[in-house]
């Protein structure tokens, strides 16, 4: 399953990488320099003046993923009974890729409406947990459980699992307040404007984003407490750990985001720290749910041995 598991990894970092461009594209204003697809402005080569060359840039390292997913689906099709996860994860993998194409042609279509980025965005940070996924069941099939565990227990997974679903709609909330020029909407914290009743779209849409950001907030430190009272492993110590450092750096860059009116690098590492704190989050919860079903180590393994 090594091979699986590169592969995997690959799909994810180049995917990771998009999504990273993509954001950086449309945060410097360059996201309709194309305003058509597959092609821009009727050209495969087109000038590449006034911002072109991050549009076409995304698009030229989106294509890249689309080989290293095939292959995927193909080494983990062959390998489909090897482990009971891999089947299902590569069917999910190939539906959002499919998905996130069609999306991402669509949003050029709709020109980057508030909606469809955060559509784009949704099905892009969902492709990508699917490849963390593929990655962690594939190391699982060759690897044994990490350590001794309370089996049965899916208070954690359950938790870790929540948090990442908060996260993740946290995130896709920031999208659309970025998208829409709802950035600035609320200048002062923790209320808005100086007030606690708010009335514009833009206002309602960020306080939603910060009520949001605080359940985040909380879920973090409640499954980060779960993760060391209850006999954890060390990788889901590491991933939660992990994940509640991004959640106190996000915090910061929020705040400094409204404190300094939202400057262009601020701006694309507070989407790409949200990113990696919903991947944290997720992996953990996976990881945490491998160690809590029953035999779920021998399963991953099944067939690994030649018979």
């Amino acid at each position: 399953m090594k091979l699986l598991l590169r592969l995997a990894l690959a799909a994810d970092a180049v995917a990771l990488m998009t999504l990273m461009l993509g954001s950086w594209t449309r945060i410097n204003g360059a996201g309709l320099t194309c305003p058509d697809w597959p092609l821009c402005r009727g050209r495969v080569l087109p000038s590449l003046a006034g911002g072109t060359i991050w549009e076409l840039l995304h698009r030229l390292l989106a294509s890249a993923v689309a080989p290293l997913v095939v292959a995927l689906i193909v080494v983990a099709w062959r390998r489909r009974r090897r482990s009971p996860f891999v089947g299902p994860t590569a069917g999910a993998i190939a539906g959002l890729f499919l998905v996130q194409v069609f999306l991402g042609a669509q949003t050029v279509r709709l020109a980057n409406t508030p909606l469809s980025v955060v559509l784009h965005w949704a099905a892009a940070m969902a492709l990508i947990a699917s490849l963390c996924a593929m990655a962690v069941f594939a190391g699982a099939a060759d690897a044994a459980p990490a350590a001794p565990r309370s089996p049965g227990s899916y208070l954690l997974p359950a938790a870790l699992a929540a948090t990442a679903a908060i996260a993740f709609g946290t995130m896709c909330i920031g999208a659309y307040v970025s998208s829409s020029g709802a950035g600035l909407a609320c200048l002062s914290i923790p209320g808005c404007a100086g007030n606690v009743v708010v009335y514009t779209p833009g206002q309602y849409v960020q306080m939603l984003h910060r009520v949001a950001a605080a359940l985040t907030l909380i879920s973090a430190a409640a499954t980060f407490a779960l993760a060391w009272v209850y006999a954890a492993t060390l990788r889901v110590r590491l991933a939660v750990s992990l994940g509640v450092a991004l959640v106190a750096l996000q915090v910061l860059l929020g705040l400094l985001n409204v404190a300094l009116r939202l400057p262009t690098n601020l701006r694309e590492a507070h989407a790409v720290n949200a990113a990696l704190l919903f991947l944290a989050f997720f992996v953990a919860a996976a990881f945490a749910a491998l160690d809590a079903v029953p035999d779920a180590h021998a399963l991953a393994r099944a067939g690994s041995t030649p018979r």
